[in-house]
């Protein structure tokens, strides 16, 4: 989890120099600090500016800092900002809708009946096939017998 995040901050960073600076000099220079010092070293996003950022391979993490940056310091002005929150919680809720139908506990239970009737069909089936034979007097006795000799 810790990875994901110092990954994020590489490729903010990464992104940041790719920004006119009219946008970059809005943030404080300790949080562009932050991300420049505590990114993954050795790590090398591959950022393509000529492709648009929701098209490439990013973090999720990146997604979130970046709208962040952008609810905190890009926004001109308080419409823009209550417009934004808006569609950031319309999101959020798709989400929960999504998960929710996904996860729902009725269906999951609704899931485990069904699977535990064809776990039983499916013994009930085992077991129908298990040939019994009963073994004849004198092979028991036989059995009996060489029981004595066996240790």
């Amino acid at each position: 989890m810790e990875n994901e995040l110092l990954k994020a901050y590489a490729e903010v960073d990464v992104i940041l120099s790719l920004m006119e600076n009219t946008y970059v000099e809005k943030i404080p220079k300790s949080m562009i600090e932050l991300f420049k010092k505590e990114k993954l070293q050795g790590y090398k996003p591959n950022i393509n500016p000529k492709i648009p950022l929701d098209e490439q391979n990013l973090q999720k993490k990146t997604y979130a800092i970046l709208a962040m940056l952008n609810l905190n310091y890009w926004c001109e002005n308080e419409k823009e900002k209550q417009k934004l929150l808006a569609l950031y919680s319309e999101n959020d809720k798709k989400r929960e809708a999504e998960l929710r139908k996904k996860y729902n506990p009725d269906n999951l239970f609704n899931v485990k009946e069904l699977h535990e009737v064809k776990l039983e069909d499916e013994i009930q089936n085992n077991t129908s096939l298990i040939k019994y034979e009963e073994k004849s007097l004198i092979k028991r006795i036989i059995n009996r017998i060489m029981s004595f000799f066996k240790f």
